[in-house]
């Protein structure tokens, strides 16, 4: 409760004067009414006639898919977009006409398999979907009864536009809400938002003066208003609206607005009316599917079945040709040569008279007696082995942060491949690479620098510079002494102000007022614990919370905040001893991105108003008394010594006002803050920038924001596998050189070239203003230094030397140019490493565009904050950290990771072994396609093109869905060329990917024509073996049945064995798929057959009675099978001595180091 008292002292509505101030009319207010702002809502006055005229949607939501009533014919839709379904329906469709070459069934029974078991997926997952809408809009929620003036129970769906509702600490709220009033006297709650733009720290709203008295129902039954605002849009950073109340208008904006999916935290309850229901809430307005995206192996199948098509279409049509020639010669001068098919007799399928006709519509039968080469359940299996590789990497327990409890989480099956291709990895520094975790580390105080140790950064500065580094140096960072247990925010060692001794440095009093600046100059809010009394910190960044705990730890504890005073317990440096001391807070000047600066105006207990300011060394120095710069030499150097070790600094100041300077200026400035014109902020600034100035220098604070574990492990690994990485980044050029080194981005002996607008001439021209002249000469200026670069690196290829290109910001502006961005391109990919500084988040997205459409190459995007979400959504594959900037990024991204350092083994590993899967599944499904549709057309050559199917229609039905299924799906999820260590251990493997060399058109048209060599060897050897030999033990020869029976025969044994042949890694699983495959051939031969003949028809006992007891049968299966797969076996012998793949020379190595191990323990 002590926790909550304090709380409550804090009336933010007065503490937040400069960033939160009272609501004011803007110009977008001018536009209500207007197309784009004409909502209009009755508040608490749901049943009015004009609100049910209106017509609004209810506050039901549904995310799936489908329907009950539209998921047949949309899901059946979708399955026929694809182009080889469509062949199928077709083909299932003229199937039941005279000219189909089988029974209907044999062709509609597998299309029906496919097309339902994917269509049963489907709705697996949108049922899922649907169970998660049921929840939601069940979810209950406090709903005003105006009539019996109570609260009652109601379900989220059944909210209206303007109800009122009650919302409980820690609930989330069910529709977008108008802000009425809350537990807090001035009307203010802490919401959290990560389910909506993940960001984690707590957000502040803050109700209308006018409606934060409503605080039980009696006050609310006597509410009437109506709000005129925006209508439903997906911007989640504003709101624009009138509340018409009593007569008066007040105006709206986002701090009111309490969004649908958002947690209320730290407060107790909230009253608010429903202003956007359902699916008109902004979260739902956002609720769009992230851009579609296709593997570049997806894209490449597609071309590979128009191929096919094509080649069926070819072989039809030369069937058909030599059909209508044979046709025509049955009846020459009235005599028949063929008579045993009585041409004179026949019906129109066959009919020598009319040969064109007869030909046209054995082109229509050979299209679906050929249709077997396309592979039917190609997308289907496809679509099982990818959902369960991402099982696989969901469950890799080496991807999970136990930090963070969070495993690695595939959110689509489309890319898996992409990850085994990736040819240039662009990622974020801030919480990428680094930990997003800040520490107070080091500091400058009177020019004296304070903090012993060194960082990751500066460990990595004095390697490059050939220093020796000791053990005991390194250690010093990361080992604070104030206390047994490390503090959160706080890696200061330095015995000179440790435990209270500042008080005896020659400095003491400007020590004091700087960690005084520290502990005062924020709008961070204490929070005590109930139960141990300790005090957290509730801060707007890490940056901030950093320094507040770095003053506690030293002597400053910042305990608690009312809305004027803060309240502190001190070191006195005079005495030595603890005391409490009172500031009266007049007003916060907040940070901002513009200002680069914060400030805050104070008056202390001797009744002196002081301004405390922090802010970025380019806004803070120039704002210095000639007093007031006493140590600004010796503050650079320190800055830029903390820079270079990878520092984020801000330079502390403060100032003494008089009163009477003072009064003057906040009359000035409260009149800038009720300003209604539109440039009230500009006002506003203007108004803060007149009194901060003349300040007196401080120092300067240096926070760490350390390397993630494993970071430059992990980057070194990808290098060496031929991943080219860029680094955009917001930071300083220097801050991101040495972050570089320390990463191994940068290595020692690699050339930097730099390319900066940072000259001379560029400089006097931002002093003169003049826009024009410094674009065109920062053009010409980056033009010169992109051309330089170029011929600097030109003489050095072909050699060993690595080159490290680094551009700021403004030269990157300048170098996507359209008539730059080509040649920044050509030389950026003539480095090994490319540094991006002071990039914004478009610029970011800009790049990534830029490599992945120039390059043509996959692309990988990483970052963890809202800033990267552009570059995330534009690259092949995104990938998001789920760190401390929230979980925007994450719920982005294709893949989610807890660290950078499991790019490694989701890349390395997952990557190339699911790269290599996809594309050895894909090749072996034509391989055996084409085998199996080619013997097709042999024996029709040998039957005078007469369209008759070699086999039994169930036969053809059942070869791509029972007898060569199971084994390809297995290869596609099990198999691996090298084990997860070597994997890791060899990055150059990953070469295959990059280089696309598993699934190359050379790869694929080498798959094809082993199949077309293997469907040759297979229809020649049997039917040269069989035809002229008795075959039975009563000496008869094969017939039909049998040739079927056996030619089939060799087709199962032989793409089974070819599976065996190409797998690398063996379990009982592949075992059992590959030998259970032909084990169910013949389990189903002895089945169909034992069926009647009126069935089974030539399959009747063929097993039984012909096959099985015929030695012969096994005979010629066993030479059949071997000389079918002897070309592959010698080509791949030849292939793997002479010219092996980046596979065949880890696996040859493999076997080596095996061989010799043996070798020493039979010697030993």
């Amino acid at each position: 409760m002590e926790s909550r008292r304090r709380k409550r002292d804090v009336l933010l509505s007065k503490l937040y004067s400069f960033g939160c101030m009272k609501p004011c009319f803007h110009e977008e207010h001018s536009q209500i009414g207007q197309r784009g702002y004409a909502r209009v809502v009755h508040c608490n006055d749901p049943d009015n006639p004009e609100a049910i005229q209106l017509n609004y949607r209810g506050n039901y939501v549904s995310t799936t898919k489908y329907t009950p009533l539209n998921f047949i014919p949309k899901s059946l839709f979708e399955q026929f977009r694809r182009v080889a379904n469509l062949y199928f329906l077709i083909v299932a469709c003229v199937s039941f006409s005279p000219l189909a070459p089988y029974a209907a069934v044999s062709i509609a029974f597998p299309l029906a398999v496919v097309i339902g078991a994917t269509m049963a997926k489907e709705a697996v997952e949108d049922w899922k979907r649907k169970k998660q809408d049921i929840e939601a809009n069940n979810r209950q929620v406090e709903l005003f009864d105006g009539s019996n003036q109570i609260f009652v129970k109601s379900m989220w769906k059944e909210l209206r536009v303007g109800d009122v509702v009650k919302v409980y600490k820690d609930e989330h709220f069910p529709a977008d809400l108008l802000f009425l009033s809350s537990n807090y006297e001035d009307g203010i709650c802490y919401v959290e938002t990560s389910n909506l733009d993940g960001e984690t720290n707590l957000k502040l709203k803050h109700a209308l003066e006018v409606t934060s008295c409503l605080q039980d129902e009696n006050s609310l039954c006597q509410f009437k208003a109506v709000t005129k605002c925006e209508d439903p849009n997906e911007n989640l950073y504003s709101f624009v609206g009138t509340l018409y109340y009593n007569g008066k208008q007040y105006p709206l904006s986002l701090q009111q607005l309490l969004l649908r999916d958002s947690k209320l935290r730290n407060t107790d309850y909230v009253y608010g009316v429903v202003i956007f229901t359902g699916h008109d809430t902004k979260v739902m307005q956002n609720a769009i599917n992230p851009p579609s995206k296709r593997s570049g192996i997806e894209s490449r199948l597609d071309k590979v079945i128009y191929i096919l098509f094509s080649f069926v279409i070819v072989i039809s049509f030369t069937g058909s040709v030599f059909f209508g020639i044979i046709t025509k010669k049955d009846i020459t001068n009235g005599k028949l040569r063929r008579w045993y098919l009585r041409p004179d007799k026949v019906t129109f399928l066959y009919d020598p008279r009319s040969a064109a006709l007869a030909a046209f519509l054995h082109l229509l039968t050979d299209l679906m007696l050929y249709g077997y080469l396309v592979p039917i359940s190609l997308y289907i299996s496809i679509e099982i082995v990818k959902v369960l590789q991402c099982i696989f990497i969901n469950q890799d327990q080496h991807m999970y942060c136990e930090e963070t409890d969070r495993p690695a989480h595939a959110r689509t099956s489309n890319l898996n491949e992409e990850l085994g291709q990736v040819h240039t990895i662009l990622s974020d520094k801030t919480g990428t690479l680094t930990c997003n975790s800040m520490e107070f580390v080091k500091c400058s105080i009177a020019g004296i620098s304070y903090g012993q140790g060194m960082t990751e950064v500066e460990v990595a500065l004095a390697k490059r510079q050939g220093q020796l580094v000791s053990s005991s140096v390194l250690g010093a960072v990361g080992n604070s002494k104030t206390s047994d247990k490390q503090v959160k925010g706080f890696n200061f060692n330095d015995e000179r102000l440790m435990n209270g001794r500042w008080v005896n440095e020659p400095h003491s009093d400007m020590i004091q007022k700087f960690f005084r600046v520290l502990a005062v100059c924020h709008t961070a809010i204490p929070d005590v614990h109930e139960e141990t009394d300790q005090i957290s910190y509730e801060a707007e960044s890490p940056d901030e919370a950093a320094f507040v705990i770095a003053a506690r730890e030293l002597g400053f504890e910042f305990f608690r905040r009312t809305q004027t005073s803060i309240f502190l317990h001190e070191l006195d440096y005079e005495t030595g001893q603890m005391i409490d001391r009172v500031y009266e807070l007049l007003h916060v000047l907040e940070f901002s991105s513009s200002r680069k600066r914060m400030s805050v105006i104070v008056r202390n207990e001797e009744n002196m108003l002081l301004l405390l300011c922090k802010g970025a060394d380019s806004a803070m120095f120039e704002r210095l008394s000639e007093e007031g710069q006493l140590f600004e030499a010796e503050t650079r150097a320190h800055i830029k010594i903390y820079a270079e070790a990878g520092l984020r600094t801000l330079v502390v100041a403060y100032r003494k006002l008089n009163e009477e300077g003072f009064a003057e200026w906040e009359e000035e400035f409260q009149k800038a803050k009720t300003s209604v014109s539109a440039e009230r902020d500009a006002l506003v600034d203007a108004a803060a920038d007149k009194i901060e100035k003349e300040l007196i220098l401080l120092g300067a604070t240096a926070v760490e924001d350390k390397l993630q574990k494993g970071v430059p492990e992990c980057i070194e690994k990808l290098a060496r596998a031929g991943i080219r990485i860029w680094v955009l980044t917001g930071d300083k050029m220097e801050t991101a050189i040495n972050i570089g080194y320390a990463c191994s981005l940068l290595r020692q002996g690699m050339k930097q070239i730099v390319i900066s607008l940072d000259s001379a001439d560029i400089i006097s021209l931002e002093k003169r203003g003049d826009k024009e002249a410094i674009t065109k000469a920062s053009l010409e200026s980056v033009r010169k230094q992109l051309s330089d670069a170029k011929s600097q690196i030109s003489p050095a290829k072909g050699t060993s030397t690595e080159f490290g290109l680094i551009i700021d910001g403004k030269s990157l502006a300048f170098a996507l140019d359209k008539n730059l961005e080509k040649s920044f391109l050509e030389l950026a990919n003539a480095c090994d490493s490319v540094i991006c500084c002071r990039s914004s988040p478009k610029q970011k997205a800009l790049v990534t565009r830029l490599v992945k459409i120039r390059t043509g190459k996959t692309t990988l995007a990483i970052g963890d904050g809202a800033n990267d979400v552009g570059m995330i959504q534009e690259a092949n594959i995104g990938v998001g950290i789920s760190g401390v900037e929230g979980m925007q990024a994450a719920m982005s991204s294709d893949v989610n990771i807890a660290q950078f350092r499991f790019l490694e083994r989701l890349l390395l590993l997952h990557g190339h072994w699911c790269y290599r899967r996809i594309s050895m599944m894909i090749c072996y499904f034509f391989y055996k396609n084409i085998t199996f549709g080619l013997t097709l057309f042999w024996f029709e050559t040998h039957s005078a093109f007469s369209a008759q199917p070699a086999y039994n229609d169930w036969y053809l039905s059942t070869y791509n869905v029972f007898f060569t299924a199971l084994p390809v799906i297995a290869l596609g999820v099990f198999d691996q060329d090298v084990s997860a260590r070597l994997c890791l251990k060899f990055p150059a493997l990953y070469a295959e990917g990059i280089q696309n060399i598993l699934y190359s058109w050379p790869r694929i048209l080498g798959w094809m024509l082993n199949g077309l060599i293997s469907s040759m060897l297979i229809f020649f050897l049997t039917t040269s073996a069989l035809k002229h030999q008795a075959f039975r033990s009563d000496g008869r020869v094969v017939d039909f049945s049998v040739l079927a029976a056996t030619m089939y025969s060799c087709i199962v044994w032989t793409v089974n064995c070819q599976m065996a042949l190409s797998i690398n890694y063996f379990t009982w699983i592949q075992h059992f798929v590959i030998w259970g495959s032909i084990a169910l051939w013949y389990i189903f031969l002895l089945i169909y057959g034992a069926l009647p003949p009126t069935f089974s028809k030539t399959a009747y006992m063929a097993l039984v009675e012909a096959c099985a007891p015929t030695p012969f049968y096994w005979i010629v299966i066993v030479f059949v099978v071997f000389s079918t797969l002897l070309p592959y076996f010698t080509y791949r012998a030849i292939q793997m001595w002479y010219w092996p793949m980046p596979h065949d020379h880890v696996q040859l190595k493999r076997n080596e180091d095996t061989r010799g191990d043996q070798r020493i323990l039979f010697q030993d």
